[in-house]
């Protein structure tokens, strides 16, 4: 059994609790087994056990997240403090601390973790800044770390001034200020959003030496909370030709998207707030579409009005971008939902391994059709692969956190990640994505994506 060292809270642990010790060496409680007669036990494993291999290289059995049982294992594995390290009353412990602030800021030490702008010559405001997804944890991106996409900057709104017009084929056109908004019946939910170009980085010829922000960084999660706009078209009137909603932005680009009505009449949200604030200028201030699943620039952000019709509108935003090139020269268009994705967030560029030994391999799924039913993990180059452990809860269309324990070796490694949706689309090889649609297209990038970690422990992002 464990002890407690009663200093430090230092555990230590007798032999056979230890995760990883050969199976003849353990306790035989959760095992069915026979003596020889003067000979040793004979152990028969009823289910694999959590130090088990559960893939090649070193990928363990998900048994030790679900059931805890990397507890049991940390001091062995190396993953806590030597006990001699004296406990010793520091500098902040000997004068009082700051006092409170009208809005919470990070830890100073926490500075680094801050999104990632593209290189210049961008015009100010024109073009992306990307979630340092690698220095999060958990679904939930903090607001102010969310993605940003804007075609024309984010215009400075007062929120007393803003309208919101409904018209076009509807029987009473209306008209919105926020304040109005904010009197209608409201509910949260949480989905994810991901600009259709995310992962773009993915079809250059050879791989770059970016990290997950710059490659997979245009995604972001949070609990959104607004007005249904099913509740908005029933109060207006839907007249019974109108199969389209084209959604315009207060922005100086005025972006347009065309949403089909079934949409906007299922699970649309006009959101005026953001992980319980609202929500923030660069996400859409004081009004954002959201329509879970879709592609991120659906989501129009500093909604201004909502014109019904019969047909798309062909946006310039619908035709000169947001459209899926493929290798016959031939595009898609109104491609909507995001397809089954998975990123390993850790291990991953910048976060290097220090020694041999145990960790967690962990990273984020999600899909635009449902929820994530699965994932697998690979830390040969996908030559064999281990279900990864799902942290709940799994909800439609919001991403799913995922764990998988690994033994490294301190040799060569290539991790992948697989994600699998409730409707059973399973997430492409690079090399299935380049066959089906070439890699030529910008938008809807979703392969398996493989970081190689070398002997030194330093991951690179690499093609497999």
């Amino acid at each position: 059994m464990a002890a407690k060292n009663a200093v430090g809270g230092h555990c230590t642990l007798n032999r056979t609790d230890h995760p990883f010790l050969p199976v003849t060496d353990r306790a035989p409680a959760v095992r069915t087994g026979t003596r020889n007669e003067g000979g040793p036990l004979m152990v028969r494993k009823t289910h694999p056990e959590p130090g088990d291999p559960a893939a090649g290289n070193g990928v363990l059995s998900r048994r030790i997240f679900l059931e805890g049982a990397l507890i049991v294992g940390a001091t062995s594995a190396g993953l806590s403090c030597g006990s001699a390290e004296p406990l010793t009353v520091q500098p902040w412990m000997k004068v009082p601390g700051l006092g409170f602030a009208g809005y919470g800021q990070p830890s100073p030490f926490e500075s680094k973790v801050v999104k990632v702008f593209p290189p210049p010559p961008n015009p100010a405001g024109v073009g992306a800044a990307r979630t340092p997804l690698h220095m999060l944890e958990g679904t939930i991106t903090p607001s102010g770390l969310h993605f940003e996409r804007s075609h024309s900057g984010t215009p400075e709104i007062d929120p007393d001034q803003h309208r919101l017009v409904i018209h076009g084929l509807v029987k009473r056109p209306l008209v919105f200020t926020v304040e109005a908004l904010s009197r209608y019946p409201m509910q949260s939910r949480i989905a994810f959003i991901e600009c259709g170009g995310n992962s773009q980085a993915l079809n250059a010829p050879q791989a770059q030496p970016l990290n997950v922000a710059a490659i997979h960084g245009l995604l972001g999660c949070a609990e959104w909370t607004g007005v249904r706009l099913s509740t908005l078209l029933d109060e207006a009137g839907i007249e019974p030709e109108a199969r389209w909603v084209i959604a315009e932005g207060a922005d100086a680009a005025a972006m347009s998207r065309s949403i089909p009505l079934t949409k906007a009449m299922d699970d649309a949200l006009l959101c005026l707030y953001q992980n319980g604030e609202r929500v923030r200028p660069s996400n859409g201030y004081p009004v954002r579409l959201l329509l879970p699943g879709f592609e991120g620039n659906m989501n129009v952000k500093w909604l201004r009005r909502l014109k019904l019709t019969a047909g798309p509108a062909m946006t310039k935003d619908e035709t000169s971008k947001y459209t899926i090139l493929l290798k016959d020269e031939k595009a898609w268009q109104f491609v909507f939902p995001i397809e089954v994705k998975s990123v390993i967030t850790r291990p991953s560029p910048g976060l290097a391994l220090k020694e041999p030994g145990f960790y967690e391999i962990s990273g984020l799924a999600w899909s635009g059709n449902g929820s994530i039913r699965q994932v697998d993990v690979s830390a040969d180059g996908g030559r064999s692969w281990a279900p990864a452990a799902l942290q709940g809860p799994i909800l439609p269309k919001a991403p799913v956190r995922f764990r998988a324990a690994w033994q490294w070796n301190g040799g060569p490694a290539v991790l992948q990640s697989r994600a699998t949706d409730d409707t059973g689309m399973v997430q492409p090889t690079r090399a299935q994505f380049a066959d089906e649609r070439g890699l030529r297209g910008v938008y809807h990038y979703n392969a398996i994506a493989s970081w190689r970690i070398d002997e030194m422990g330093e991951a690179s992002n690499v093609y497999a």
